[in-house]
């Protein structure tokens, strides 16, 4: 405990020393379309994250499951918007500090030891890994403003298609349904990107966004430049209702994942799976909605999302689904407009590791600590009962507190982490066997993220896990989790020359 304390407090000053001299512009977090404007000048950007991050893992004596190191990602790049085109070319440089060299357990089950672990492991056993490629290029034509399409290198994510008006909803579609199958993995260093094309037509209220793109590599491994074997393709219908207190969305996304020389993970016996080498083919078609109603002081919020799959999981047929309903009400009238919350997920497990049919529910290429915010886990696999609490004691000041009781769906298959394929060499998801349990974790974290300037970020977090027999089954040494870090975020933009 005592190491996670100081590291965490080293490496967050390492971190503040790291950011200054740096600028930046957040990294676009929307697929919606861009304006177009009759002419602007080619504006720079330059975005830096530094963080100091402390990890208390469950105990795997006599490995270090209690660490610090620190992160930095640098993102830089030029931009322009014409009458009817805009383009952008960004470069990243992400770069981790020291990362553990002795967090990885020789216990398979046990396996690597925290974030902290896989950054070494991903980037060929190098605690200070620092690499930097092509991030974004691509062009798009914008034929009015909600009509274009984009072709290049892109960040994606589903979900996020449209602005919302509502505030309310504006909070709830990136929090709370955007991601949740397809994102840029945002909280790791390197993130995703996609190689491909992406269109919006859609005419004031309603939208149809489409998307084909192969993944890049990326997320853990520093060197994001080189495409990988795994694809995407999405179509969806957003549509905003009852003057913008109603959003919802149908949506259909296919998957490929060609690595057919690495080993998928699943909960049939390993030595069944070594021999499959056949290409994962899934689909998912699913739908959610959002809305917000005005209530007495304030207003209640819902949100429902679910979805499908089929196809092929290898030489297994996939059938699986997700399911998530959640519900707030907010005090308007309170000056810091307190908001509580609470909600239940579920996604369905494999109950038999014998038969022909792969039932986890599989989470394809997502950002999963939106959801996960200590990523000890993923959606998969799951039951997630919660409630959470947002304030805003000022303007641009957000706390946020969420608790968690989590089980495993089934008790025959595995306790799953990762957000999916990101190099040619691993699976991209990891998988610990419940041993015939249920009961896995309850989880507290509370946040403050605050936008001290218009250029400048600082947010804070901390979560607190509680092993339940899942986790005892793995760690008897020790099952409490601790995640802690610093975040320092700088961002600015210059023009530099203007087009006629």
């Amino acid at each position: 405990m005592r190491r996670f304390i100081c590291s965490f407090v080293l490496l967050s000053t390492v971190g503040t020393l790291s950011l200054f001299g740096q600028g930046s512009q957040a990294p676009q977090t929307a697929n919606a379309p861009q304006p177009a404007a009759s002419s602007h000048p080619v504006t720079a950007f330059v975005y830096e994250r530094a963080r100091g991050i402390g990890w208390d893992w469950y105990e795997a004596p006599p490995y270090e499951n209690s660490y610090g190191y620190g992160e930095s990602l640098l993102r830089f790049g030029i931009n322009q918007t014409l009458a009817h085109w805009d383009w952008k070319l960004e470069i990243t440089q992400p770069t981790v500090l020291d990362a553990p060299n002795d967090s990885v357990s020789s216990n398979s089950a046990q396996g690597q030891l925290g974030l902290g672990a896989t950054y070494y492991v991903a980037n060929g056993n190098n605690s200070w890994p620092v690499d930097a490629f092509v991030k974004q290029a691509y062009a798009r034509y914008n034929a009015d403003t909600d009509k274009n399409i984009r072709i290049g290198r892109i960040e994606w994510f589903e979900g996020l298609e449209t602005k919302p008006k509502n505030p309310t909803i504006a909070w709830l579609q990136p929090n709370r349904v955007a991601q949740r199958l397809v994102g840029n993995f945002g909280f790791t260093v390197a993130q995703r990107s996609f190689d491909g094309i992406d269109a919006h037509y859609g005419e004031g209220s309603w939208d149809i966004t489409t998307m084909f793109g192969r993944a890049d590599q990326g997320v853990f491994n520093m060197n994001g430049n080189p495409e990988i074997n795994v694809d995407a393709q999405y179509l969806a219908f957003t549509k905003s209702d009852w003057q913008d207190h109603f959003l919802w969305r149908v949506f259909a996304i296919g998957y490929h994942d060609g690595r057919t020389g690495i080993t998928k993970t699943d909960n049939r016996p390993a030595a069944v799976r070594a021999t499959d080498h056949h290409n994962i083919r899934i689909g998912t078609y699913g739908g959610d909605f959002m809305t917000a109603i005005p209530a007495g002081s304030g207003q209640f919020d819902f949100v429902g999302w679910g979805v499908y799959q089929n196809g092929r999981w290898g030489v297994q047929q996939q059938r699986s689904g997700a399911a998530t309903g959640e519900a707030g009400y907010q005090f308007l009238h309170v000056a810091s407009t307190p908001w509580l919350r609470g909600g239940w997920w579920w996604s369905s497990g494999d109950n038999n590791p014998n038969d022909n049919t792969h039932g986890t529910f599989f989470e394809i290429l997502p950002t999963p600590r939106v959801y996960a915010r200590t990523p000890i886990y993923n959606l998969m696999n799951l039951k997630d009962g919660f409630v959470q609490v947002v304030d805003r004691p000022k303007k641009k000041w957000e706390l946020r507190s969420d608790l968690h009781w989590l089980q495993l769906s089934s008790n025959k298959d595995f306790w799953y982490q990762g957000g999916g394929a990101y190099d040619n060499k691993v699976f991209g998801f990891t998988g610990r066997p419940s041993n015939n349990q249920s009961s896995f974790n309850n989880l507290w974290d509370i946040s403050s993220d605050w936008q001290a300037t218009s250029h400048f970020d600082v947010n804070l977090y901390y979560g607190h896990a509680w092993g339940k027999t899942v986790v005892q089954k793995i760690y008897p040494a020790g099952q409490t989790g601790q995640l802690g870090y610093l975040e320092l975020v700088y961002h600015w933009d210059t023009p530099l020359f203007s087009h006629h």
